[in-house]
C-alpha cells in the first residue's frame, strides 16, 4: 500500500508536471523580471527624496541600504510615470510566475533530510527568506495598488525592508542554482511532454531545484501547455492592468485597477485622484477665497497671500502629468500658476540661491501631510503652485485654492491643499525641523 499520508513521503507528489526543465524555465523568468522591477523599486524610493529625513523618510533606519540615493531630477519630466509605472506593471506580471515557480518546488520544501551538505543547508536557509521574502513584497505591493492598507505599520518601510530581504536571499539562491538551472534548460533529449524527468539519470537533474514525480500521475496536460496557462495568466494581468497609466479608451481595460475603468469625471479637472478633499478633513470654509492665505518663510520673515495676491503675480503654464505610488498616471494636464522660484524670491532668497522647500498641506490626515522638495525642483521652471488646471480654477479635489506641481515628481509630493511653504535649506539630519 502506498503511502500518501505525509507530505515527506517521496510519493506523495504525483503531478507529472512538475520537473527540472519546468522549474528552471520559470526561475529564469523571474531572474530576468525581477531585477528591473527591483531597480525601478530603488528608483521610486530615490524619486521620494528621502534624505530629507524624517519629513520624506519613512525609513529612518535605512542606514547602507540607503547609499545609492541621489537627488531626483525633474527631467524627462515623464521620469516617474515611466519608473513606476514599469515597477508596478510588471510585478502584478509577474505574479502567476511566482506563484506557479513556488508551485513547482513546493515538494522541496518537505524533504527529509532537509540537508545533506553545507550548501544545501544554505539553499535552505535562503528559501526561508526567499519565498517569505517574495510573498510578503508581492502581496504588500498589491495590496497598495488596490489601496488596501490591511498590513501593521508604513507601507514604505515594509516594504523596503522586504525587498532587502527578498533580493538578498534571490542573490544567494541564485549563486548556489544557476548553474544547474542553465544546465537544465540547455538539456536536450529527456521525457516524453508530460512525463517526469529522470533526476537519477541526470547529475544535473538533483541539483536544478525540480521535484519530479517519482510515481507521476496520468498527465492532464504537458508541461509545454503548463508554460503556455502561465504566460497567459500574466499576459492578462498586464492587459487589464497597463492601462490605468494612460487616458483615453485604454485606461478602461484596467479593471483590476482602482484607478482604471473608474470614471474620474468630465470637465478640465475630470482626471484621477488618490484623495478627495473630504477624505483627508479639507473643508470648504477653511480653503474660501476670503478665507485662506498662504504663508511663504523666509529671510524675509513670514509673507502671506491671498488667492487673488498670487493670481496678480506673473502666471506660468506647464504641460505635467500626476504618476502615483500606485503605478497610475494621467497623461499631460496644463497647469497655470506661480513658479515655486518666484515664491522664493517673495520669500527673501536671491535669484540664483533658490532653497529646498518644506510644504505644509491643509490636510489633517494621510501620509505627507508635509512634504520637502530639493532645491533643483524648486529652481525648475515648471515647477508651479498651481492655482489653475487645464484652462480652469482647481477643484476642491484637486486642491483648490492652490497645489504644488513639480515635472517628475511622484503625486504624493505634489501637496495640495498647501497651508505654508518654508524656503530654507533641508538637510538628512534635521529634515526642516532645525
Amino acid at each position: 500500500m502506498r503511502d500518501l499520508t505525509l507530505p515527506s513521503s517521496p510519493t506523495f507528489w504525483r503531478s507529472p508536471v512538475r520537473g527540472t526543465r519546468f522549474t528552471s524555465l520559470l526561475g529564469l523568468a523571474l531572474l530576468v523580471g525581477i531585477p528591473v522591477v527591483f531597480a525601478t523599486g530603488l528608483l521610486s524610493y530615490a524619486a521620494y527624496n528621502p534624505d530629507l529625513s524624517p519629513v520624506n523618510d519613512q525609513t529612518p533606519d535605512k542606514g547602507l541600504l540607503g547609499g545609492y540615493l541621489f537627488p531626483w531630477p525633474t527631467d524627462p519630466h515623464w521620469l516617474y510615470r515611466l519608473t513606476q509605472g514599469v515597477h508596478v506593471t510588471l510585478g502584478i506580471t509577474l505574479v502567476p510566475v511566482l506563484l506557479a515557480k513556488l508551485w513547482s518546488v513546493i515538494p522541496r520544501l518537505f524533504a527529509v533530510p532537509p540537508a545533506r551538505t553545507l550548501a544545501r543547508a544554505l539553499e535552505r536557509l535562503s528559501l526561508l527568506a526567499l519565498v517569505g521574502g517574495g510573498l510578503f513584497v508581492f502581496a504588500t505591493g498589491i495590496l497598495n495598488i488596490q489601496l488596501d492598507y490591511l498590513f501593521p505599520g508604513s507601507f514604505y518601510r515594509l516594504h523596503f525592508y522586504g525587498a532587502w530581504v527578498f533580493v538578498a536571499a534571490l542573490a544567494l539562491h541564485v549563486a548556489l542554482r544557476l548553474p544547474a538551472a542553465l544546465r537544465a534548460v540547455r538539456r536536450r533529449g529527456g521525457p516524453p511532454e508530460g512525463g517526469a524527468d529522470s533526476g537519477a539519470s541526470d547529475p544535473g537533474a538533483s541539483d536544478a531545484g525540480a521535484s519530479d514525480a517519482l510515481r507521476p500521475a496520468a498527465p492532464t496536460t504537458s508541461r509545454r501547455g503548463a508554460l503556455w496557462f502561465v504566460g497567459a495568466g500574466s499576459l492578462l494581468l498586464l492587459g487589464t492592468t497597463a492601462g490605468r497609466s494612460f487616458d483615453g479608451p485604454l485606461r478602461a481595460t484596467a479593471l483590476l485597477a482602482p484607478h482604471g475603468w473608474a470614471e474620474p469625471g468630465d470637465g478640465p479637472g475630470g482626471f484621477q485622484i488618490n484623495k478627495t478633499a473630504a477624505s483627508v478633513g479639507v473643508t470648504p470654509e477653511e480653503t474660501a477665497a476670503e478665507v485662506w492665505r498662504l504663508a511663504l518663510v523666509g529671510p524675509a520673515g513670514t509673507v502671506r497671500l491671498s488667492r487673488s495676491d498670487l493670481a496678480a503675480l506673473p502666471q506660468h503654464t506647464a504641460a505635467l502629468p500626476i504618476a502615483c505610488v500606485e503605478g497610475w498616471s494621467t497623461s499631460d494636464q496644463r497647469w497655470r500658476g506661480v513658479r515655486l522660484r518666484d515664491l522664493a524670491g517673495l520669500a527673501g532668497h536671491e535669484e540664483g540661491s533658490v532653497p529646498d522647500v518644506l510644504v505644509t498641506s491643509l490636510q489633517r490626515s494621510g501620509a505627507f501631510r508635509r512634504a520637502a522638495l530639493r532645491a533643483n525642483q524648486v529652481a525648475d521652471p515648471r515647477s508651479l503652485l498651481a492655482l489653475e488646471v487645464n484652462g480652469a480654477p482647481l477643484t476642491p479635489d484637486h486642491g483648490f485654492p492652490a497645489r504644488v506641481i513639480v515635472p517628475a515628481a511622484p503625486g504624493v509630493l505634489n501637496t495640495k491643499w498647501v497651508a505654508r511653504m518654508e524656503f530654507r535649506q533641508l538637510s538628512a539630519r534635521d529634515g526642516g525641523d532645525r
